[in-house]
């Protein structure tokens, strides 16, 4: 009962995180309308980084200075700082070209990165189901970009320059995901992020303009403060959802990002028109997004409705490979 207790947390948590990451470019974009996209990110990490490590302060939980003595520590955090304030920055700067769906679908981009990456450096085991799953993907982005796939190939419109943008975001969060991965070893997921969102602030400072706060009218100051929360809320969410249930899961509802972004975007455009716009999708786009996010969804967790026969097949053509 404990068990099924604890899962049905990490069920609300996970999705809690999909709702908050599936809202927060649909308020980044109304901030944006003011503020500089590096501006924008710097109130993002200060607001977490506030936030978290009072939080973890209380509890006599952050993270030892002893870690920032070794030079192996300090390589690993200085790769996954950078890695996540490259994700911030391009991710915000692809809005201003994108809209906040086209943005949440090119970044499920990262996950497929993180397997390559995975099997490469750390050496982890690959499946056909996460190939499957990669493929399905590319085949989703090239189906929900249906109408301007001529442009992005042919043109370097500021469309072309918004999805480039969000393809960096997706690559650089895999530099993040990847050190992450490693530091997991020596500290708690909520140490590794309030020292990542403390030192990606202090970086971001000089390129920041924080008096364009005053410029933000009250909608756009509440959009910000969200922008804020959003950080701490959707990846605190992620970490106590890993906590309580398998990653395998955690991530297959986590990928459901897009389309909460997608429902949002419609329903705010329906309610209020002159702020919100519908997005620009015809129905292969649409049906282009669902195949993203169900190759996404694959990948996380095919093995497990495909068990043993994968792995062998895969092993299987990869010996024919090498004879």
């Amino acid at each position: 009962m404990e068990t099924r207790q604890q899962a049905g947390i990490g069920i609300m948590l996970a999705l809690t995180t999909a709702i908050f990451w599936g809202a927060l470019p649909i308020a980044m974009k109304q901030v944006l309308q003011v503020m500089d996209p590096f501006t924008v990110v710097w109130y993002r990490f200060s607001m977490a980084s506030l936030g978290l490590g009072g939080l973890l302060a209380v509890k006599g939980k952050l993270p030892s200075l002893r870690l920032f003595g070794k030079p192996r520590w300090l390589a690993l955090i200085a790769i996954a700082t950078a890695g996540l304030l490259g994700n911030f920055i391009f991710f915000s700067s692809s809005l201003q070209y994108l809209s906040p769906t086209a943005s949440q679908v090119i970044g499920q981009l990262s996950p497929v990165g993180m397997m390559i990456a995975s099997v490469f450096i750390l050496k982890e085991r690959m499946r056909i189901t996460q190939v499957i799953g990669a493929a399905m993907l590319v085949c989703g982005l090239i189906m929900f970009f249906n109408s301007s796939l001529i442009e992005i190939f042919t043109r370097l419109t500021d469309y072309t320059l918004g999805v480039l943008l969000g393809v960096c975001a997706a690559s650089v969060w895999v530099c993040y995901g990847v050190a992450q991965k490693v530091l997991l070893r020596r500290l708690a997921s909520q140490q590794i992020l309030v020292v990542l969102y403390t030192l990606c602030a202090v970086a971001l400072f000089p390129l920041a303009h924080p008096g364009m706060i005053m410029q933000l009218s009250g909608w756009q100051l509440a959009c910000l403060l969200f922008c804020g929360a959003n950080t701490l809320i959707g990846y605190g969410a992620l970490a106590e959802a890993m906590a309580r249930w398998q990653a395998a899961q955690v991530s297959a509802l986590v990928t459901l990002t897009p389309l909460f972004t997608l429902l949002f975007s419609n329903l705010l455009a329906l309610a209020w028109p002159l702020f919100f716009a519908v997005p620009a999708l015809n129905v292969v786009g649409y049906l282009g997004a669902i195949v993203v996010v169900s190759g996404a969804m694959f990948s996380a967790i095919g093995h497990r409705w495909w068990p043993g026969r994968t792995e062998k097949s895969l092993v299987a053509s990869l010996k024919q490979t090498d004879e």
